[in-house]
């Protein structure tokens, strides 16, 4: 385990572990209706009149996750049905926003970018600027909320096209009508497996010529003709997931060598938005400790840590970071780099990017590295 020292309040020795909740944290891929709270989703179906797989909040929780491990992403993209089923009135959505950005406030994020799919909330008469409206107002009350308990956090909305339907020209056009207001990004989401990202060319050529910034899933459910159709036929600046990227690193005598592909993403630094326990439930790797998220790190790749979908994987960001401390044996130098490169990829423009790394993320990783703590 890493041997780097940091010291507690009263001067005594700490694990980097209990450390990890009070540093700032950059989320560059979580899904709004992959984070409700358990909660929230029995008061809304209450309201709604939607029969849930559980009877209670606590119930519901672990039904989440035990159905989210599946080992397959067909099937965990099912329990979805249940968060969008309570996501179809304005109020609602607005609530889930703001509920959110507060649960991310006090897990220590300072930056996310919180992606949906507007597409799937219009089944009781709301319009897809509608839905934006909804959520960009529970983001603004998160945000108030959470300064008023002394937490900074900023937010910024991606927006996903399903990439099994065909909505994306009007979704990626809506993207843009919203790029003044608070939309940063835009996505495709949903079986990554048959539905490539040159499906939506016309959406991509659309965003480009607008200079408008692109994550695309890829690489989680299908392999590496996934990822280059992400990054050569959609311009994605990011690549969410990613996590097969790996099959191009092959190992002999001499060492790591990298494929034509691997050294296109890690030479021209695209980011990978790794999710590794979401990547575990849905087959993609076996374990943490051989994710391939700590080898690509290693091997010099941008790598981000996420969520994915906070309720499915019943896990925040500091679980994420915690698990690679404990199951892969990242250091507190692990995290600040992972951290300052999420910051440096957000959809920011470039000062915001750098005044979030030079004033928030490496000041508190300098004082963490002040002390005494083990692993």
């Amino acid at each position: 385990m890493s041997d780097a020292r940091t010291a507690g309040d009263d001067g005594g020795v700490v694990t980097l572990a209990s450390l990890i909740p009070r540093l700032p944290k950059v989320l560059l891929h979580d899904h709004l209706d992959g984070g409700v709270r358990p909660a929230t989703v029995v008061e809304l179906a209450a309201e709604v009149g939607l029969e849930l797989p559980a009877p209670d909040a606590e119930a519901l929780e672990r039904w989440f996750v035990e159905s989210a491990d599946a080992g397959n992403l067909v099937d965990y993209l099912k329990t979805f049905d249940v968060t969008t089923a309570v996501m179809q009135r304005a109020e609602h959505l607005q609530r889930v926003a703001r509920e959110a950005v507060l649960d991310l406030a006090e897990d220590g994020v300072v930056y996310a970018e919180i992606r949906y799919a507007p597409e799937q909330h219009l089944r009781e008469g709301l319009g897809l600027q509608d839905v934006v409206d909804a959520v960009r107002d529970g983001f603004a009350e998160g945000v108030a909320q959470a300064a008023e308990q002394g937490r900074t956090i900023r937010v910024g909305q991606i927006l996903c096209a399903m990439r099994h339907q065909d909505r994306s020209e009007e979704i990626a056009r809506l993207a843009l009508d919203n790029r003044d207001a608070g939309v940063v990004g835009f996505d495709i989401a949903g079986p990554e497996d048959g539905f490539p990202a040159t499906k939506h060319a016309s959406a991509f050529t659309t965003l480009a010529e607008a200079n408008f910034p692109v994550t695309v899933h890829a690489g989680e459910a299908a392999g590496l003709e996934s990822i280059s159709d992400a990054v050569h036929g959609a311009m994605a600046c990011r690549i969410g997931h990613g996590v097969r990227i790996i099959d191009d690193v092959t190992a002999d005598e001499l060492g790591d060598r990298l494929g034509l592909l691997a050294h296109w993403l890690r030479d021209r630094r695209v980011p990978l938005e790794l999710c590794p326990s979401s990547n575990v439930q849905t087959g993609a790797v076996a374990s943490i400790a051989e994710h391939p998220i700590t080898k690509l790190r290693r091997l010099g790749f941008s790598v981000t840590v996420n969520t994915d979908n906070r309720l499915q994987s019943g896990t925040s960001l500091s679980r994420e970071m915690t698990r690679l401390v404990q199951e892969a044996d990242w250091s507190l130098q692990d995290l600040e780099v992972v951290t300052v490169t999420a910051a440096a990829h957000t959809f920011l423009h470039h000062e915001d990017r750098f005044q979030l790394i030079d004033q928030v993320i490496r000041p508190a990783f300098a004082a963490a590295r002040g002390g005494r703590h083990r692993a």
